[in-house]
Parts: structure tokens; sequence; C-alpha cells
């Protein structure tokens, strides 16, 4: 059942084992795939394992959904930020603080990200369109900066291929003959995600990270009897290499004129990168030197009981904690060992489910 994979993708989360999380929730979706909460815990798994583009997947078919899952924009909005698409992450965590009971971890990610938006907003000045690209006529220039199809390495079900414009790309999936129900195209701020679910055949999926970014609420597409067409607008005049992002070193790009009076811009400047290491071990620091107290100080009590702990009485925590949903954690594995741990919550409040 569903439910018992879901448990046991917790316990392998919990024991840092997050391929194995991943595999137990997928086959836990195949059985049910309508439960909101397994994609959001696989896009967590899928974090953890710097999956991110599969994350920012997972969390977005979590919101489809549940609109008013908190978990699934936090981690969409983390997943993101990896990805350097900071005003993506901004937009997903201001709805799931909306929506979340305790905004203070939205609040710090939503702080990040507008600092990262600052420092990535830096502009080089333009330069003016010259002599020699107003004696070449439009349609000449066009041809000259139009990609060659590029086609994937490996054999999918269905061919790609991209060209491009000085405004837009223009991608091409050849499906002949599938209906516009079985498609589904989501963009991201540098994300590009199609799926073709046809009946009593494997889905197809192309979900790339693409070379540049785009402004997803301008982009498009169109299914055809033979094709899928999807535009896709450029957020700069820039000329792309390929379809998907590189991290090899390459000369500044080109920029790409259009007829008209509009003038070139270039890519943006990103003076600092995050180091996503001694931000954690900073966090990491600072809940280890504030003086908590109430819960927290419980809860701190309680970790460092664990950290010193021998196996058998980790191996009682955890498995209490999961099976009562959080409200029962007992050191003694002969006493919890044997049985399922029941739900106990205080007196006067209602037990929710565990999220991890």
């Amino acid at each position: 059942m569903a439910s018992d994979l879901e448990l046991k993708a917790k316990e392998a989360f919990v024991e840092d084992h997050f391929e194995l999380a991943v595999e137990l929730l997928t086959q836990a979706i195949d059985l049910d795939p309508k439960i909101s909460t397994l994609f959001a815990d696989r896009a967590q798994a899928n974090i953890k394992l710097n999956n991110f583009t599969e994350a920012v997947a997972d969390a977005n078919k979590a919101i489809e959904l549940d609109p008013s899952l908190s978990k699934a924009y936090m981690r969409k909005g983390i997943a993101c930020m990896k990805l350097e698409e900071y005003q993506t992450a901004k937009t997903a965590l201001e709805t799931g603080a909306s929506l979340a009971e305790d905004k203070s971890r939205f609040v710090n990610l939503i702080k990040e990200c507008e600092k990262l938006i600052a420092e990535e907003s830096y502009t080089i000045p333009t330069q003016e369109k010259s002599t020699a690209q107003d004696a070449i006529p439009q349609d000449v220039q066009l041809q000259d900066l139009a990609e060659k199809p590029i086609v994937a390495v490996a054999k999918p079900k269905y061919r790609h291929e991209f060209y491009q414009k000085p405004e837009e790309v223009v991608v091409t999936i050849f499906a002949k003959g599938v209906s516009k129900e079985s498609i589904t195209v989501e963009f991201g701020e540098q994300i590009l995600s199609v799926k073709i679910d046809v009946p009593g055949e494997d889905s197809y999926v192309l979900q790339n990270r693409l070379f540049g970014k785009i402004v997803p609420s301008s982009c498009r597409y169109e299914v055809l009897s033979t094709k899928i067409e999807i535009r896709l607008a450029k957020a700069e005049s820039i000329h792309w290499k390929s379809l998907e992002f590189t991290t090899e070193t390459t000369v500044a790009p080109r920029a790409i004129v259009s007829s008209g009076t509009q003038r070139p811009t270039y890519p943006s400047s990103k003076p600092k990168r995050v180091d996503w290491d001694k931000l954690e071990a900073q966090v990491k620091k600072e809940e280890k030197d504030e003086n908590l107290d109430g819960d927290a100080a419980l809860n701190k009590f309680f970790r460092e009981i664990y950290q010193d702990a021998d196996e058998d009485t980790r191996r009682a925590m955890k498995k209490s904690f999961v099976e009562s949903n959080g409200t029962v954690l007992s050191t003694n594995w002969k006493e919890v060992g044997t049985k399922k741990v029941e739900g106990s919550p205080p007196d006067g409040m209602e037990l929710k489910k565990w999220e991890y």
C-alpha cells in the first residue's frame, strides 16, 4: 500500500538514504498519483540528492494537486534558488508564506532571494547597431543567426530540435497525433518541462535547465497534428549556443539586434556567489548557541540524547517518533521494537500527520 511505502520512505530519509526514499516514494506515487504530499516529500529527497530540476517538477505537481500545501512552495523555492532562479523562488516562497502558520523560514529565504536578485541586476551598457548590420537585409540576418537543429544524444520516444530568433527560442517536439490533453508544459525562469502521457504507452519527459533565462508569462506552446511547437521568450537578447545549460567556460555572448529601435542587452553580471556550505554551518552554529526555552529547549535536549545514544536507543527513538506522528518518543527498543507505536497527542489537542 502507498501508506506503507510512505512510512518506509520517511524512515529511509531519517537514515539519510535519500535515493531509497525517492525510489519508495515513486512506488507509492505509482499506486496513488493523487496524493500531493508524496510529490512534496519526493521533492525534498531530490533536493538532498542535488536533483533540483526534478525537485521543481515534483513541487509543481504537489501544488497542482493541493494549492494550499505550504511545504510544496518551500521546496520549490529552495530548488529554484539552487538553480539560480531567484525570482521564481521568491514568488513560490511568498505564496508559501501566505499559507504557512510558521513564516519564519519563508521570511529568511525571501530575504536571501531579494539579496541575490539585487546582486544579479547589474547591466552592461548597450552598443549602437553598426552601419554594416544596417546594410544586411533582415531575412539574411535571421538566417545567419538561426541554430542548426540539435537532436538528443539518447534515443527518446520523440525527437526534438530548436532554432532561435533575436527575441525567442522555438523548440519543436515531433510527436505525431498526440492530443492536447496528454501534454503538460511548464515554464520556469530557466526551466522547460514537457511531459507527454499517452494511455498505454510510457511517459515522455523533456526537462531541461535552459542555456539562458526566459520570461515564463510570455512563453506559449501549440499542439499541431505532427508536432508540438514551444516558443520561449528570451529574458535577454543573447545568442544561445545550445538549448541546455552548460558549465563550460565560453566567450562573452554576442548581442542579437532585431529590426527597429530596440538596443541589445547583455547577460547580468554575478559578482558574488552564495557559499551554501558556509551558510549551513552558520545556521547550525546559531542553532547551537541560541538560548532556547519551552518546546525548543526540550527538542534540543532530545537531540543531544540521540547523538550520545547506542544503536538500540536510536532505533527506538526513530521508530516511536515516526509511527506516532511525533507524539511519542521512546528510548526502550524492547518495548517498541515488536509493536507499532500509536499516536498519543496531549489532552485537548488533535493528532496531525508528521511532516519531515
